[in-house]
């Protein structure tokens, strides 16, 4: 699940909170952080009935530092997030909801594949909105640990959306950094970017679908989506094409990217040839190349990685009927869809491995499995990596 720290962080107005002193007491900077709240609107009432009980959770900490976006090869995470299971879904969530994202594309002139494709990215269409009570993340990651400034105001943004009522359940749950909803929202994008689209009077981004994908049209738009354009292309790039020229900052004119030598790799036209773009090679000069223009940069604003970027850009292609990617990326083993990750562990439990159930969910017990069974097999490095090669190791008997 994609977190929305850096998203919520470019909407967040500068506020000056209590920082939690080092070795202090939760509770202590649980008190100093009611003065701040109510300066911004809550209540001693609702604070005092939002906060009982609370308990730091040390666990989230850890995480600060370990956003797949960041730290998962871009051939894994986009094998997992953009595979055919989440394509045949969104495709049928695109055909059940036909009437509402017409609704929602008449009003923010935003293209409903691209709407859905963040919604199946970040909770599997609704599915998966995360299990961590939002108060309790929030306020840990309020008192501890780095960051605590950012994470304070969107404790403070969760009370007051409680206390409002656009959030009715103080036990909400959802990532372990506050992100929550269809679409995974932070607690200030909420407050500034929510909708409430089907006019029952709360702008409820958990329950009601409408809201939500409204929501998510609104924030592309204010992030700057421009109707009728397309996010980007693959593109074929020339011999000795100069990779100092690639970056999402580096924008050129598309025409000067023609006359580079620059071609869709499909053999189609580029278009706008007047608008800026830049080159992207996410995984250097010899792995898949991107041509990218404004609306990638509104995508990318969602959560500021180029992984989750090109992970909802080629879903949203996938979800318009386009083939997905043609250039392999550069790796000798490749990543495992959803599918493919729990076939390999039920082939795993079929060898007497105790890794639990065939979930898809490769945790410590998978990898420790798959390390014996590459010592086994005499396969390099046994490293316990869930990729094709093992896969095909334990197909092959």
């Amino acid at each position: 699940m994609a977190v929305r720290i850096s998203l919520a962080l470019s909407l967040l107005l500068p506020v000056a909170l209590a920082q939690a002193a080092p070795g202090d007491d939760f509770g202590a900077c649980l008190d100093r952080l009611q003065d701040k709240a109510q300066a911004s609107g809550v209540s001693a009432a609702s604070y005092a009935r939002f906060t009982q009980g609370l308990q730091a959770d040390m666990s989230v900490l850890p995480l600060l530092d370990a956003q797949p976006e960041f730290t998962t090869p871009i051939w894994d995470y986009l094998a997992g997030l953009v595979d055919e299971q989440r394509v045949a879904d969104g495709k049928a969530m695109m055909t059940e909801h036909a009437d509402l994202l017409r609704k929602v594309a008449a009003r923010y002139h935003v293209d409903p594949a691209a709407v859905v494709a963040v919604w199946g990215v970040e909770s599997d269409y609704g599915r998966i909105t995360g299990k961590r009570p939002l108060l309790v993340s929030l306020s840990t990651l309020s008192c501890y640990g780095r960051r605590q400034a950012f994470f304070q105001g969107e404790f403070i943004s969760t009370l007051k959306l409680l206390q409002a009522g656009d959030i009715r359940d103080s036990g909400i749950t959802g990532s372990w950094a506050g992100a929550f909803g269809q679409t995974q929202f932070m607690p200030s994008t909420y407050a500034r970017i929510a909708e409430d689209f089907d006019g029952d009077g709360h702008r409820d981004l958990v329950g009601s679908t409408a809201d939500a994908l409204a929501s998510t049209a609104n924030y592309l738009r204010k992030s700057g989506w421009r109707e009728g354009q397309p996010w980007g292309y693959e593109v074929k790039l020339p011999a000795g094409f100069d990779a100092s020229l690639a970056g999402r900052t580096k924008r050129r004119p598309i025409a000067d990217w023609s006359a580079r030598g620059v071609k869709r790799i499909d053999g189609q036209p580029i278009l706008n040839l007047n608008s800026r773009a830049a080159i992207l090679l996410p995984a250097g000069a010899q792995g898949p190349a991107f041509l990218v223009l404004r609306n990638y940069d509104a995508i990318y604003s969602y959560n500021a990685a180029e992984s989750y970027a090109l992970a909802i850009a080629l879903l949203s292609d996938r979800l318009r009927g386009e083939p997905g990617l043609r250039a392999s990326w550069p790796t000798d083993d490749p990543g495992l869809s959803r599918m493919q990750r729990k076939e390999l562990q039920e082939l795993l439990i079929q060898r007497g491995y105790d890794i639990g159930k065939a979930d898809g969910m490769i945790g410590d017990m998978t990898r420790r499995a798959i390390q014996e069974e590459q010592r086994k097999r005499g396969l390099t490095p046994a490293d316990g990596r869930a990729g094709q090669k093992i896969l095909k190791a334990l197909k092959s008997g």
